[in-house]
C-alpha cells in the first residue's frame, strides 16, 4: 500500500497540483529553532522529529511538487533502461535512490555547504517515459526538461541508463547554447551505433557531438577503464577536443589536483555533470549493467563532485543504477550521497 501512495504521489511532470509534503499526517513541522529565512524553503525533515520510515518515498522525503515553477533545483527521476546493452533494471534506479536517501541530512559538514538554507529545492518525480520505443522516451525527456529549464530550475537527475543524457542535454543546449562536460564513467559513451542501432547508451555523447551541445574543448572523461575492441579506444573522444583521463592515472591518488586543472578548462561558463556509477569500482557499486574492474572509489567520487564547486552548473545526472544486482541498497545509498553532493555543488549554494 506505501509503495504505491508514492507512486502516485510521485508520477512526475504534468501530474497535475502543487507541492506536497513528503512526511506523515502526524508531522509536527520545523522545530521552533529553524531560521526563518529557512521556513520559506523546503527542507527535509529531520530524523528527530519525524521517524526516518515515515511518509512519501521522495528524495531526501522532501516536497512533491508536480510542477518546476518557483523552484531553483529539483530532483527528477528518469525510469529508462530499454537503452542498456547488458544487464537491465535501471529502470528502478531512481525509486531505489529516493528509498536510499532517507539517510541523508541537510547540511555538507565536510565542505560547509548549506544547500537547503540557499535554494527552493523539490522531487518533481518521474518523467513518464514510453517503454516500448527509445526515440519516442528520448522526446518525452527533452520535453520535459525544456520546461524544466525554461523555469530557471537545475535538474538533478535519478537515472535511468545513459541514453537519457542525450535528450536531457537537447534541452539544456537550447537555452545555455554548448555546455562543458564532466563526464564520469568507465565508458566514453561515444560509439556510433550498435546492431544497427544509432541510439543506445553506449551513444549518447556522440549524438551531442553530431548535434553541437557540447563545447568540446571543455569536456573531460574521468574514469575510462576496460578492454576494447581496439588499441586506441580514446581516439574519437581525443580526436574531437575531449580531454580523457584512464582509471589507471587516478589509481592510488587523490584527484584534487586534476579537479584543479578542469576547473581551470571550465572556466565560468555553463557545464553539465553526468556521473555514471560503473565509473566506480564494483565492490563499490556492484548494482549496476555493465560494470569494469578496478574503477574509482567513492572517495575519489566525492573529490571529483566537489572539486566542481564554484563552477557554473547548469545540470546534472547519477545514471546507471540498476538495483536487482545489489539487492542490499548500497548502490543505491552511494548513488544518493553523491546527488546530495551535486546538490551542494550547485551555484548559489552557502558556503560556511
Amino acid at each position: 500500500m506505501l509503495r504505491r501512495i508514492a507512486s502516485r504521489c510521485a508520477r512526475g511532470l504534468g501530474a497535475g497540483g502543487g507541492a506536497r509534503p513528503a512526511v506523515g499526517l502526524c508531522h509536527p513541522g520545523r522545530s521552533s529553532s529553524s531560521r526563518s529565512s529557512d521556513a520559506r524553503r523546503n527542507q527535509p525533515p529531520s530524523s528527530e522529529f519525524v521517524a526516518r520510515p515515515v511518509g512519501v518515498c521522495s528524495m531526501m522525503r522532501l516536497p512533491v511538487q508536480a510542477s518546476p515553477e518557483g523552484l531553483d533545483a529539483a530532483f527528477v527521476g528518469v525510469p529508462l533502461d530499454i537503452g542498456t546493452s547488458n544487464r537491465p533494471g535501471a529502470r528502478f534506479g531512481p525509486r531505489r535512490i529516493r528509498e536510499e536517501s532517507v539517510m541523508l541530512r541537510t547540511a555538507n559538514p565536510s565542505t560547509g555547504a548549506l544547500p537547503f538554507q540557499s535554494l527552493m529545492v523539490a522531487d518533481l518525480g518521474d518523467v513518464n517515459v514510453n517503454l516500448y520505443n527509445l526515440l519516442d522516451s528520448c522526446r518525452l525527456i527533452r520535453e520535459a526538461y525544456q520546461k524544466i529549464v525554461a523555469a530557471g530550475c537545475i535538474p538533478l537527475t535519478l537515472g535511468g541508463d545513459h541514453t537519457i543524457t542525450y535528450p536531457i542535454l537537447q534541452a539544456l543546449a537550447k537555452k545555455h547554447g554548448p555546455v562543458g562536460l564532466l563526464h564520469v564513467d568507465a565508458h566514453m559513451d561515444t560509439a556510433d551505433k550498435a546492431l544497427g542501432e544509432k541510439l543506445y547508451h553506449g551513444t549518447p555523447f556522440r549524438r551531442c557531438v553530431d548535434e553541437g551541445l557540447l563545447d568540446c574543448k571543455r569536456v573531460v572523461q574521468i574514469g575510462i577503464r576496460g578492454s576494447a575492441m581496439t588499441l586506441d579506444p580514446y581516439r574519437y573522444s581525443r580526436s574531437q577536443g575531449f580531454r580523457v583521463v584512464p582509471a589507471e592515472d587516478c589509481w592510488m591518488k587523490s584527484l584534487v589536483p586534476l579537479m584543479g586543472e578542469v576547473r581551470q578548462q571550465m572556466g565560468g561558463r555553463p557545464i553539465y555533470i553526468s556521473f555514471d556509477i560503473d565509473g566506480l569500482d564494483p565492490a563499490y557499486a556492484p548494482g549496476t549493467g555493465t560494470p569494469e574492474t578496478a574503477g574509482l572509489t567513492p572517495s575519489q567520487a566525492l573529490e571529483i563532485i566537489r572539486g566542481c564547486q564554484g563552477l557554473n552548473v547548469v545540470g546534472c545526472d547519477l545514471v546507471e543504477v540498476s538495483p536487482p544486482y545489489d539487492p542490499f541498497g548500497n548502490t543505491a545509498l552511494l548513488a544518493a550521497n553523491l546527488l546530495f553532493e551535486m546538490l551542494c555543488a550547485l551555484p548559489k549554494v552557502m558556503v560556511v
